[in-house]
């Protein structure tokens, strides 16, 4: 029998969106796409162009300036040595500010967003006019990178940033709440070193990485310091000389003593401009404008493959606003400590460090797509005193019953994933590659922080986000540690342990700790 469709012709003439239309499928809004498609006129691409272009800024302003001034081919992992110093911030006094603003509810979310909006900003600000390249926000904290090609200048930029801040925060030392009054601080620690800046992952998704014991000394400088204080390691300060007074902490940390007056500190050391301008068009015939299309496609595709998926859903969706509204949600969250790989680049030899980044970038693939699958985000690449983690979290965007379970299978998956990878090697033997993982289930706060039309980021913070972080860093290899409130969701449906009451960091009494097992309930 002849089939019904034979010699049937299709309705719709050929679209002039045709070349490029499965990839505007995730950078446009879903009404834009579908107009778009049925009646692409002159001034329905010109509203196709305009949301490229205004999405082209908003991704620029998610990512590091290597990333924007040199994007890679999505999916080609890429990576170079780099020499400089690394500053990281953490605030003091936000979890107690947190929990004050939730009580207040929606006025509560926006009050406490234009607080830490108010407060980035100020930083963002001293850190791009003291030089300094922002890698990351990393929950309330910020990673900085200071790269001139002069050690000692390197660290003395960094130092004049430190102290630019501190001054700065004097600010946020009465913060008025139904409450009463609150404060934020902050401690600031560096390291100069040698370190890895790698682009890792698939077409996809990407991120930016930094590998190396660098990034671990720097983080523990600013563990090892004092609120209001700028911390240093003991091989930094040895690129110093004289003009600068240090205190110390300990064999391996020193304080630096803040008696400059404003004309010694000065006011910056340079002003880094991060928007490009804008070029105006003039010819909008459809042809003109599906050139200027294509072209802010090219552009926009590789910064987009640095957000999670659904998280760039979100911000094509909202372009137009520009503003991702607060919330407080409660979410499950994780963090993933790969041991064993990104330290390991420093006694690699030269052939073999490429064997580590390609090593690194499957790991972060299998476990995003993991992460996907279970309906999940795979946040970034961040940072601990321990080394480089994943932080990963279920149900901010579409909060449901099933977060705390899907989470558990997703660390649980992740921990075969890394069992299975094959170890790169280094000095010719394979490293001893192993996870750590730490699971917490309560509230958050989600929002997009940062500099309103700047450098900023769609994050998660809070208490519930520092405890993942802390069960992570005291688990064993391929253990993972969770808190009460999720034992409490998954506990009947999963083999768990408890371990009794453990001191935390940042914990006044010392908190109920599960180490999670296997599933042993087919269902959620």
């Amino acid at each position: 029998m002849r089939s019904q469709w034979a010699g049937m012709v299709s309705a719709s003439p050929s679209n002039v969106l045709s070349e490029i239309e499965q990839r505007l499928r995730i950078l446009l809004p879903a009404h834009l796409y579908a107009a778009a498609w049925i009646n692409p006129n002159p001034e329905t691409l010109m509203r196709v162009f305009e949301h490229l272009r205004t999405l082209q800024h908003i991704l620029i302003d998610y990512v590091p300036r290597d990333v924007y001034d040199h994007p890679p081919a999505p999916g080609s992992p890429r990576y170079q040595w780099q020499s400089g110093t690394l500053l990281f911030t953490d605030l003091a006094g936000f979890t107690p500010l947190l929990e004050a603003r939730a009580a207040e509810g929606l006025e509560g979310a926006d009050l406490l967003l234009q607080l830490l909006n108010r407060y980035f900003s100020e930083m963002i600000e001293i850190i791009s006019k003291s030089g300094g390249n922002l890698l990351e926000f990393t929950g309330d904290a910020l990673l900085v990178q200071f790269t001139t090609g002069d050690a000692q200048r390197d660290v003395e930029q960094a130092i004049h940033a430190g102290l630019r801040m501190q001054r700065a925060m004097k600010s946020f030392r009465k913060i008025a709440t139904k409450h009463g009054d609150l404060s934020l601080q902050m401690r600031v620690g560096m390291h100069a070193g040698h370190f890895v800046k790698a682009d890792i992952g698939t077409p996809m998704r990407m991120t930016h990485a930094l590998l190396g014991r660098a990034v671990t000394l720097a983080k523990k400088a600013e563990g090892a310091g004092q609120v209001g204080r700028v911390a240093l390691t003991h091989s930094t300060k040895q690129l110093l000389g004289d003009r600068i007074r240090l205190e110390a902490v300990d064999a391996e940390h020193w304080l630096v003593i803040d008696d400059f007056s404003p004309e010694e500190l000065g006011e910056y050391e340079i002003t880094v401009p991060r928007r490009r301008t804008t070029p105006m068009l003039f010819d909008r015939s459809v042809s003109a404008l599906m050139a200027e299309i294509k072209s802010s496609v090219d552009i926009v595709e590789p910064l987009a493959s640095y957000l999670p998926r659904s998280v760039l859903q979100l911000i094509v969706e909202t372009a137009a606003d520009r503003r991702i509204p607060p919330a407080f949600p409660a979410i499950a969250v994780a963090f993933v400590n790969l041991m064993g790989l990104p330290e390991s680049v420093d006694d690699a030899l030269p052939e073999e460090t490429t064997d580590l980044v390609d090593c690194f970038s499957d790991a972060f693939s299998l476990i995003n797509g993991i992460v996907e699958l279970k309906g999940g985000i795979l946040q970034k690449v961040t940072y601990h005193s321990i080394g480089s983690e994943m932080l990963m979290h279920f149900g901010v965007l579409n909060p449901d019953p099933s977060d705390p379970f899907r989470a558990a299978d997703t660390v649980l998956a992740i921990r075969q994933v890394v069992e299975s990878l094959t170890p790169p090697r280094v000095q010719g033997k394979p490293i001893r590659l192993t996870c750590r993982i730490g699971l917490s289930y309560g509230p958050v706060f989600a929002a997009e922080v940062g500099e309103r039309r700047g450098r900023r980021e769609f994050n998660v913070l809070g208490d519930t986000v520092n405890t993942a972080a802390r069960l992570m860093s005291r688990a064993g290899e391929n253990e993972i540690w969770m808190n009460r409130m999720m034992y409490g969701h998954i506990g009947g449906h999963f083999y768990a342990q408890t371990l009794g009451a453990i001191a935390l960091k940042g914990k006044a009494t010392p908190q109920p700790v599960y180490v999670l097992g296997d599933r042993h309930t087919p269902d959620y």
